[in-house]
């Protein structure tokens, strides 16, 4: 149950909507963004997985830089960019979400915005309670949506022995640029393990089960990611593909020939399950904070029949709002990728210290020391190198 809830909170909104986008940067090396990706987010996994056994509590990142750094305001810095992280994730879902909308209605893009924005705004003032029991249904329609698209392009897939060739970089600076590029964009898309560890007071055995569920998760993902990857661009030129607002449906279309509304109605409950479920987190971050006394109380105001944290939930929803329609999805995943690694290389730096003061508590599953060593490295070396191009 926890990797379905884990594959839950991470596959969807990356995979749905930004195949096209990464088209456009990396064209054939897509597939090699994912991998670099893959190994990016498995070294932080690796060390999330780690500190959710020396510390099985809820409060996740924010948490483990408190017990690491012995820092309380080290400790808001994280949960603040936790909550700007899902803001700016939910405004590029909300856009990835318009482009499988377009395949039913068309609508002026600020028009469908604002309309979804209101619609998610209303749903997470109502309360979760009504959607709880829905969510294991809607992730196994997601990944059914991924296994459908992989199982009718197995043509596709059959093509790998012979142009396995054009998804290796050749080795000069513009191939391993592209990748780089790509990876940002790409490890957006496995963003969402990091939220496993707010189970941790629901899960039984969780010093042995919620690391093993963790590294599960990424293995499953990593495998599915890559089989669509691979078959999406040797169904048609990248920059083909790249001009596609619902890439999965374009896939499926091009290897059956037929309509790809049920593709197109999957990613519809993907993405908009996705913008959901990230601003109910950021308004509870937002909620949370408040309740220590670290933000305003107005945030900590609660709705008094539904229990929600109604100020906090009309903020994050205006701010997803203003986000969506003056970002668009390729910057906005960008933006959410750097928040997410910077919060990454504190948490990885936060388990080097706790393993110079504990290196071997007994009856954990404990990762070597390069471990977070190397998610450090690499997600500091990402942000640095991202914000040198910025200002270069």
């Amino acid at each position: 149950m926890l990797v379905l809830y884990g594959l839950g909170t991470t596959i969807g909104a990356g995979i749905y909507a930004l195949i096209g986008e990464l088209s456009g940067i990396a064209g054939y090396l897509a597939p090699a963004s994912f991998l670099v990706a893959s190994v990016m987010a498995a070294l932080t996994a690796m060390s999330f997985a780690e500190m959710s056994g020396r510390y099985p509590r809820c409060a996740g990142a924010a948490l483990y830089v408190k017990e690491g750094l012995a820092s309380e305001r080290l400790s808001l810095v994280v949960g603040l960019l936790v909550i700007c992280a899902g803001l700016v994730s939910s405004a590029a879902i909300v856009n990835g979400f318009i482009g499988y909308l377009n395949e039913f209605i068309q609508l002026e893009r600020s028009t469908a915005i604002i309309s979804v924005c209101l619609a998610i705004g209303i749903i997470a003032a109502w309360g979760v309670a009504e959607s709880v029991s829905i969510a294991a249904f809607i992730t196994v329609v997601e990944i059914g949506g991924l296994l459908l698209v992989i199982a009718v392009s197995h043509s596709g897939l059959a093509e790998l022995p012979d142009r396995w060739h054009q998804l290796v970089p050749r080795g000069d600076i513009a191939s391993w640029g592209s990748i780089y590029a790509g990876s940002l964009l790409a490890f957006y898309a496995f963003i969402g393990f990091e939220d496993m560890v707010e189970m941790a007071e629901e899960t039984r055995g969780v010093k042995r089960t919620l690391p093993t569920a963790i590294m599960l998760t990424l293995g499953i993902t990593t495998i599915l990611y890559m089989a669509v990857m691979v078959t999406a661009v040797f169904a048609m030129p990248p920059e083909v593909m790249a001009g596609s607002e619902a890439p999965l449906a374009r896939i499926y279309e091009h290897y059956t020939g037929s309509n790809a509304y049920i593709i197109s109605v999957i990613g519809l409950f993907a993405l908009i399950n996705g913008a959901l479920i990230q601003l109910i987190m950021a308004s509870r971050v937002l909620y949370g904070l408040s309740s220590r006394r670290l933000l305003p109380a107005m945030f900590g105001i609660v709705n008094a029949k539904t229990r929600t944290p109604l100020v906090a939930t009309i903020f994050a929803t205006a701010a997803i709002l203003i986000l969506a329609l003056t970002g668009r999805l390729a910057t906005l995943a960008e933006a959410t990728s750097l928040i997410m690694l910077c919060v990454f290389a504190l948490v990885n730096l936060s388990l080097l210290r706790v393993k110079r003061l504990e290196p071997s508590p007994q009856g954990l599953i404990v990762f070597p020391v390069w471990i977070p060593l190397g998610g450090f490295a690499v997600s500091i070396g990402f942000v640095a190198m991202k914000l040198i191009d910025l200002f270069s």
